[in-house]
């Protein structure tokens, strides 16, 4: 029997054009579902990695929570056949979305990090935009060489998974968060500065003391990976820029030394506090010898 006017079916295609929206699908499938499982197994990191792409810290863990929910949503419908057409839209729109907002923000963006799979590291760079144009063209390809989609409600009930399933990881992650909370925010070089997501050491000096400033000399020289660096003056603040100006320590300044020393009571300084995703993780006292890096690197905060 012909088929309706109007209908197309996947049998109406030649092989190559089936193929080819199967190759193409499979490809965005794996990409998009690992892009999208790592954001929602890994909130907090991810968080840390939205704010610094400038997303303000009071939606980057909204955000991040979103956009992996789409990315997992998206693969499996463009990897469906039936769901691939409403698939490919999802994976068009989401990428236009990336591409409008690095392109709106290319000045400031620059050259950072921006990788979205756990194996491939990617710079916001010209070649960001081609990598993601070739990607809107095989949803292209995948989506007009799909079948008609159908069945919304088995849709909805997949996208209701995923979002059962972001909520359990974000609570098995939130959990694992253990140690003394720190204020979610403090004052860093006359800013509000976020405590509550990713890798951020502080460290308490006295500007006039030649150990702190040994320290401080050391540390410069670390590898600190991600993590984020706050410096804060007990005494002489006057002196926090030129301190770190000599000791060539790269950090913020934040001034709120009476505040924080109640939470993180020390005495004389030299001093530091790992903090992770809004927790203290340990102090360090000890600012000689191997250490603090022995114990930075124990807890992965510097390589």
């Amino acid at each position: 029997m012909a088929h309706p006017l109007g209908r197309a079916s996947s049998f109406d295609l030649p092989g190559w054009k089936m193929g080819a929206s199967h190759v193409a699908a499979a490809m965005l499938a794996l990409l998009f579902l690992v892009s999208g499982l790592w954001k929602l197994t890994e909130p907090f990191r991810w968080t840390t990695m939205v704010e610094q792409l400038g997303v303000p810290y009071l939606f980057s863990m909204p955000l991040t929570l979103a956009v992996g929910v789409g990315e997992t949503f998206s693969g499996i419908m463009i990897l469906v056949p039936r769901f691939r057409r409403w698939g490919a839209w999802l994976v068009g729109l989401l990428l236009i979305g990336f591409m409008l907002y690095f392109a709106i923000n290319y000045s400031t963006l620059a050259g950072k990090d921006c990788s979205c799979f756990p194996w491939v590291k990617r710079a916001v760079s010209p070649a960001f935009f081609v990598g993601d144009g070739v990607m809107l063209l095989l949803a292209a390809i995948a989506g007009f060489w799909a079948p008609p989609p159908r069945s919304v409600r088995s849709a909805a009930v997949v996208l209701g998974a995923i979002v059962v399933f972001a909520g359990v990881f974000f609570g098995v992650s939130a959990a694992r968060q253990t140690g003394k909370r720190v204020p979610d925010v403090i004052t860093v070089d006359g800013q509000a500065y976020s405590l509550e997501h990713g890798k951020i050491f502080l460290y308490f000096y006295d500007p006039e003391c030649m150990h702190c400033d040994r320290a401080a000399r050391r540390m410069s020289k670390y590898n600190w990976k991600d993590t984020r660096v706050v410096a804060i003056p007990t005494r002489e603040k006057q002196f926090a820029e030129a301190f770190l100006s000599d000791t060539g320590l790269k950090a913020g300044t934040s001034l709120e030394s009476d505040r924080l020393k109640k939470l993180f009571p020390f005495g004389d300084p030299p001093f530091g506090v790992a903090i992770e995703n809004g927790h203290e993780s340990a102090p360090i006292a000890r600012f000689e010898d191997n250490e603090p890096a022995d114990t930075l690197r124990k807890l992965g905060f510097v390589e």
